[in-house]
C-alpha cells in the first residue's frame, strides 16, 4: 500500500502518467495536478524566481498578487472553514497566516495537492496568476480568441436537451426556466434554491445517476477546490456540452478539453491591487466584475485532446 499511495502522490506532484508495476494499471493524473503541471512547464526556470507579494483570504474569494505584477483569484471554500475557535486544530487548516508575503510560488503550489482546502483555495488563486503571466507574455491560452459573452450563453443548448447543473446559480436558473428546459440542479445544501425551484434539486450525491444523462453540463470551477471536478468530468457522455465557469476556473485549455469540457469560462484580473483590497473588505463578484477583474470564455472545439 505503500508503494501505491506514494505512486499516486508522484502522479500528482508531475502531473504525468504513473504506471503501477505491480498491478500493471495507469493512474491518470487529477486535472488540477495536469494543470499545475502544463503551467509549470511553459514558464520554465522563470517559475523558479516568482514569489507571492501579497495574498488575501477574503469571505467569498481568495486572491493572490505575484511580484511580478500577475493577479489571480479563486472562490473561498466557506463550508470548508473551521469552526470560529482559536485552536491548534483549525489553525492548521490555513496558509500560514503572517508568512505569505514572499514565499516561493512553488511552495504556495504544494498545497494544490493536500486535502485543506483553504491552503488549496489559495494555491489555486496563485496557479491562475501564473495562468495570467502566460496571457500577459503570449495572449490566450491554445491561440483561441475570446468570445463575447458569458459561457452560458456560448453553450450550445437545443430545445429539449438535457441539462445538468452543479450548484444553484440564479441567473441560469432563471433562463433555464424561461426556456422551459429539462434541467436538474445538483446541489450539496436544497436551502439555496427557492421553492419554485426545488422541483429541479436532486442531491448531489446522486451525480452518477444524473449526469450522463445530460446533453449540456455545467459546473464552476469550485470543484477544482474540493476535488469533485475529476469524478464530474469522467461521467460525462461522449459528444455532451460541458463548461466550467467562474473565477476559480484556470484558464489552461488542453487538460480540460482531453476531459471533455467545450467551454471554459474564467476570468482576468487586470487591477490586482484594488482587487486585493475588496476582497480583504468582504466584497464579493458584485465588487469586482467588468472593474478589476474580466470575464473571459473560451469555446474548446478546436483545441488538441491527444497531446
Amino acid at each position: 500500500m505503500n508503494i501505491d499511495r506514494h505512486a499516486g502522490e508522484t502522479a500528482h506532484e508531475t502531473g504525468h502518467t504513473h504506471t503501477d508495476a505491480a498491478r500493471g494499471t495507469r493512474t491518470e493524473p487529477s486535472l488540477l495536478a495536469e494543470l499545475h503541471c502544463e503551467l509549470a512547464e511553459r514558464l520554465g526556470p522563470e517559475l523558479d524566481a516568482l514569489h507571492v507579494e501579497r495574498a488575501v483570504i477574503g469571505i467569498f474569494f481568495t486572491g493572490v498578487q505575484l511580484d511580478n505584477g500577475a493577479g489571480g483569484v479563486c472562490a473561498t471554500p466557506l463550508r470548508s472553514v473551521p469552526e470560529a475557535v482559536c485552536c491548534p486544530s483549525s489553525a492548521g487548516t490555513l496558509p500560514a497566516p503572517g508568512k505569505l508575503a514572499g514565499r516561493p510560488v512553488r511552495a504556495v503550489l504544494e498545497d494544490l495537492h493536500r486535502p485543506l482546502d483553504l491552503r488549496r483555495a489559495l494555491a489555486v488563486a496563485t496557479l491562475n496568476a501564473l495562468a495570467e503571466t502566460l496571457w500577459q507574455r503570449s495572449g490566450p491560452p491554445g491561440g483561441l480568441r475570446p468570445v463575447d459573452g458569458d459561457a452560458f450563453d456560448v453553450l450550445r443548448i437545443a430545445p429539449g436537451a438535457q441539462v445538468a447543473l452543479v450548484g444553484a446559480f440564479p441567473p441560469y436558473l432563471r433562463e433555464l426556466r424561461k426556456r422551459r428546459q429539462p434541467f436538474h440542479v445538483l446541489e450539496l445544501d436544497p436551502a439555496t434554491l427557492k421553492a419554485d425551484e426545488l422541483p429541479f434539486y436532486v442531491p448531489a450525491d446522486r451525480a452518477a445517476e444524473i449526469v450522463p444523462l445530460a446533453d449540456v453540463f455545467l459546473t464552476t470551477g469550485t470543484a477544482l477546490v474540493n476535488g469533485t471536478l475529476d469524478t464530474l468530468l469522467r461521467l460525462l457522455r461522449p459528444g455532451a456540452e460541458a463548461a466550467v465557469v467562474g473565477p476559480t476556473a484556470t484558464l489552461c485549455v488542453q487538460p480540460y478539453a482531453r476531459r471533455g469540457v467545450t467551454v471554459l469560462g474564467g476570468v482576468r484580473v487586470i487591477d490586482p491591487g484594488p482587487l486585493l483590497d475588496v476582497l480583504a473588505e468582504g466584497g464579493s463578484g458584485y465588487h469586482f466584475f467588468g472593474k478589476t477583474v474580466q470575464r473571459v470564455t473560451l469555446r474548446l472545439d478546436s483545441v488538441r485532446r491527444d497531446c
